[in-house]
């Protein structure tokens, strides 16, 4: 701290519920810690895991589960034999699979990270719960509010256990912030600003990624819930280029909010915000993407404001600016009465005392107890039927300010929120427009959204 086996891969199975408003019962919202109930894997056996969606933070976590000798790797799926291939080739009596709902039928696969685009998050994630796997599910967790209480409404009623791939909030140095923020050194903490900045400028991802469906890759089902939009391969490529398209990803404050945000969320125990108020849009990049350049949030909760900024234009990172070089830059405010405490993405931080404020106020002691890493973890916890620290039942309390923020930036004024009845109060289109329409045949689980 500063101080100012394989098998034939090409042999695959072949390729509405609505309601107007979100009207629920009032859950209480469970600790990160708490028991879910279900069946443990068989004695004395090996995690059986597997993966949906074959990118490079799926093939990551992956990896990471892997070299550990109590698991073992026995599905993997992607609608794209080109990316499926390889992962397949590498674990031996693995089988590969090009769609998901068949995978999930194997009764021996006790876990199953998801790896897809956002937009498949929640089906994927309540299919697999129905199945009885636990999940890893990577950031952002859904695009929108029924979907994030649905996730977390499935979790809790098929008894599973869950890891959102925030893996920031794993980290030591974001640890040792929480425990300064909590030791009340900085007194009354009134705002907490995040952001996060890039330079994408003048064309952004590019363009002309339009072409031909590659040879292999089943697009229908990669849009899958979706819109069927004529393929392009920037959109096809990775999670990077994924977030300049608003109905796949969201943009960036899916992409990268939920690693800062999640910082001021945990350290101030944050549950939902009363109003949020959301303003940008596309301003400047012009490239193959629709997903907004710029957008400024702020959060009203009982007690302070949470805000958020996001520029794809300007790369400036404030006092944590460094090198002037142009790169992504993400960062934290906590402003309190005796003083501010700011830190980065990497872990830096530094604090500035409000004149003699915080002289003789101790640096707390650690007190979170070390993380093995996010899959090692999860893993873990499959074993003691404990959640994570980073489960549904914490992240739902991320993931809602975020698709509530793009839901007021899509409407274009506030949005009020009941945290106590988990519902959209005082603005029926703004209710209607936070479940969404997916593309037939797929139907969104609108029985989730009683808890």
């Amino acid at each position: 701290m500063n101080t100012a086996s394989s098998v034939p891969r090409r042999a695959f199975i072949q390729k509405a519920a609505t309601i107007t408003a979100i009207g629920f019962a009032a859950p209480h919202l469970a600790s990160a810690a708490d028991p879910t109930p279900s069946a443990r894997p068989r004695p004395n056996s090996r995690i059986h895991v597997g993966l949906i969606g074959c990118g490079n933070m799926g093939r990551v976590n992956l990896s990471n589960c892997a070299v550990h000798p109590d698991v073992v790797v026995t599905a993997v799926c992607d609608v794209d034999e080109n990316r499926l291939e390889p992962v397949v080739d590498r674990f031996k009596g693995c089988r590969g699979y090009r769609d998901y709902r068949e995978m999930l039928e194997r009764k021996d696969l006790d876990a199953v990270i998801i790896g897809t685009l956002p937009h498949w998050h929640a089906l994927q994630a309540i299919a697999a719960c129905e199945a009885g796997k636990d999940i890893y599910i990577q950031k952002p967790m859904t695009l929108h509010l029924a979907e994030s209480l649905a996730v977390r409404n499935a979790i809790r009623k098929h008894g599973r256990i869950s890891q959102v791939g925030t893996q920031h909030h794993a980290r030591e140095e974001h640890h040792r912030v929480i425990e300064y923020v909590r030791s009340g050194n900085l007194g009354p903490i009134g705002v907490a600003r995040a952001f996060n900045v890039m330079n994408q400028t003048p064309r952004g991802i590019g363009s002309g990624g339009q072409q031909n469906v590659p040879e292999g890759m089943d697009w229908d089902l990669w849009c899958g819930p979706g819109p069927l939009v004529p393929y392009n391969r920037l959109l096809a490529m990775d999670a990077y280029h994924h977030c300049s398209w608003m109905d796949f990803s969201g943009g960036w404050t899916p992409g990268n909010g939920p690693h800062m945000l999640d910082l001021p969320i945990t350290a101030l125990d944050l549950g939902y915000p009363l109003v949020t108020s959301a303003s940008g849009g596309r301003f400047v990049v012009r490239d193959d993407g629709d997903a907004y350049d710029h957008q400024e949030v702020l959060w009203r909760y009982p007690n302070l404001t949470l805000t958020w900024m996001m520029s794809l234009t300007n790369s400036y990172g404030f006092d944590l600016q460094g090198d002037p070089k142009p790169r992504t830059r993400l960062g934290v405010y906590f402003h309190g009465a005796n003083g501010t405490f700011y830190a980065d993405y990497l872990g830096a931080s530094t604090l500035v005392p409000e004149g003699e404020a915080l002289k003789g106020k101790p640096v707390p002691p650690m007190s979170i107890p070390p993380s093995p890493g996010q899959e090692r973890e999860w893993l873990d916890c499959i074993m003691s039927r404990q959640q994570p620290s980073c489960s549904v039942f914490h992240h739902v309390k991320v993931d809602v300010p975020i698709v509530l923020s793009l839901l007021s930036l899509q409407l274009g004024r506030s949005v009020r929120f009941d945290p106590e009845g988990e519902r959209i109060v005082g603005d029926d289109e703004a209710a209607r427009r936070a479940i969404p329409e997916y593309r037939a045949p797929w139907k969104f689980p609108s029985d989730y959204l009683t808890a």
